[in-house]
């Protein structure tokens, strides 16, 4: 099949910036900023005038670390490294030693990217990125409002990247809102979320308002039910130490799955823009119904995996686990029912499941329709008609099927369930990515769009408080509860039998 070419393929590059990167050395910048940084650069995407500063602990030279990095990127880069794109991008990366603790370490900082501002004419331009321990985020603003790294003045901008987890619940992330909007507007944060940088996330609003067959069907009239699946087959690996204060459902629900569920769910913004768009979004999480204390207990549903076969191989249960407690009572799977209260979605139920040691690595959003009423086929030997289904496909591989019924060739009415499917790289071709290329250049345009408002974390974690204190007073006693390799506890799929459905099978 020729490929189609996509709309709009070349974009114009970013303006003229410095990046400034904190946990320089840390596995999240070798392994995703800096490809997807030289992905940037591949596609022209960067300005000319362009520069890295890099910030870490480890005592070493600009040298040596641009030694590291090159020797990095061979194994972590998406695509063949050009060298002479790479020399480009290698000679505009400095670094230096700094502790976020200390203030002496920004104003050295401060005094770097003055030179690097200079040298490479980026206009006093600067953005931050915190690749760092959520401990330290308060402290790092702090310190660069002090030593006024923040301060925007002579049409110049100042903008900081803050990953995840943004607080551990509503009353940290509120106080950390708070700490940070001291010293920054709320346009210079960008709360960011990697699962936002895949192509089929950002194609959801295209999909939905781009297309006059779906946006009329996109509702309680004609929707039964919707699931969003976030799969890993993977452990805690050696993240055991911070997976037991965070689980499943503070690692996942409240950022990954709620940004899914209100894309999934709004209405139709004004425009574009950021606020416009986040404004819908922020309208769904609201409408979100919190579960009652007795409803968590039929419609949040927890697991741990114990030990089993993943790809042939036995593997260890959590509890096993490098840093875990031999009796853990953290999650590694949360399934939920919720119920959005607006006139959309009324009467809808919305299903979400995420965990780890699962037989697959899939993310997905399963739209089900409603069946068509089977009267036109009562004197025919069709007992029941297959419900259409439309699955968004997130990861591994991005694309959108769509399920329907169809006769099966013959004398006898039968029907038979047809799929149809568009795969992203059949049409359009692989395009490299780490899934930040595109929240890395949103930021340097100031495009906010796929960044979460103060408001949108905040109702998030509100939306799960409830779940997190009934768990925390009701100590789970059946952990582990499931076997590595399977698709969660029992307690999961009588979630959606108690309501006649069932999880899509994933294969």
């Amino acid at each position: 099949m020729p490929k189609t070419e996509p709309l709009n393929s070349v974009g114009e590059p970013a303006p003229p910036c410095v990046m400034v990167i904190f946990g320089a050395t840390g596995d999240l910048t070798k392994r995703k900023l800096f490809p997807a940084l030289y992905n940037l650069a591949k596609a022209n995407l960067l300005s000319r005038e362009f520069a890295i500063v890099c910030t870490g602990r480890n005592d070493m030279t600009t040298e040596a670390f641009r030694e590291q990095i090159t020797t990095d990127i061979k194994s972590f880069a998406t695509s063949e490294v050009d060298p002479g794109i790479w020399e480009w991008f290698l000679n505009r990366i400095y670094y230096v030693k700094g502790d976020v603790t200390n203030p002496e370490s920004y104003q050295q900082l401060k005094t770097v990217i003055a030179e690097v501002d200079k040298n490479h004419g980026t206009h006093g331009n600067y953005f931050f990125y915190l690749a760092i321990s959520p401990n330290f985020f308060g402290e790092t603003v702090r310190q660069l409002g002090a030593a006024g790294l923040t301060t925007e003045e002579n049409g110049q901008w100042r903008r900081v990247i803050i990953e995840k987890p943004f607080g551990r619940d509503l009353d940290s992330a509120k106080a950390l809102n708070k700490e940070i909007c001291h010293v920054l507007n709320e346009r210079q944060i960008y709360r960011i979320d990697h699962y936002l940088g895949k192509e089929t996330v950002q194609n959801i609003l295209v999909f939905r308002f781009g297309n006059g067959i779906f946006e009329p069907i996109w509702n309680r009239r004609y929707i039964d039910s919707v699931q969003i699946t976030a799969a890993e087959t993977v452990g805690v690996e050696k993240r055991g130490g911070y997976y037991e204060t965070s689980g499943a459902m503070r690692d996942m629900i409240p950022n990954h799955l709620f940004q899914l569920v209100s894309l999934t769910a709004m209405e139709p913004p004004t425009s574009f823009d950021a606020n416009a768009v986040r404004d819908e979004q922020s309208k769904v999480l609201h409408a979100i119904a919190p579960l009652s204390p007795e409803e968590v207990l039929t419609n949040a549903i927890r697991g741990q995996y114990g030990d089993g076969e993943m790809g042939g191989e036995r593997v260890i249960g959590y509890r096993q686990e490098q840093n875990v407690a031999p009796n853990s009572t953290t999650e590694t799977f949360v399934a939920l029912k919720l119920m959005i209260d607006n006139w959309r979605w009324a009467g809808v139920p919305f299903y979400l499941r995420t965990g780890k040691r699962l037989p697959k690595r899939v993310t997905e959003i399963a739209i089900q329709f409603k069946s068509a009423p089977l009267t036109l086929f009562r004197d025919t030997p069709v007992e029941r008609l297959r419900t259409n289904r439309l699955v968004i496909h997130i990861q591994p591989d991005e694309g959108i099927s769509l399920r329907f019924g169809a006769k099966i060739p013959g004398p006898i009415m039968r029907l038979g369930a047809v799929e149809m499917d568009f795969n992203y790289e059949d049409y359009f071709g692989k395009v490299p990515s780490t899934g930040y290329e595109r929240l890395l250049y949103d930021c340097m345009i100031g495009d906010a769009t796929l960044f979460q408002r103060a408001d949108m974390v905040e109702i998030g974690w509100s939306e799960i408080e409830p779940v997190l204190d009934v768990w925390s007073a009701l100590p789970p006693r059946s952990f582990p509860n499931y076997a590595a390799g399977t698709w969660g506890p029992k307690e999961a799929d009588e979630l959606l039998t108690r309501d006649g459905r069932e999880w899509r099978p994933i294969d």
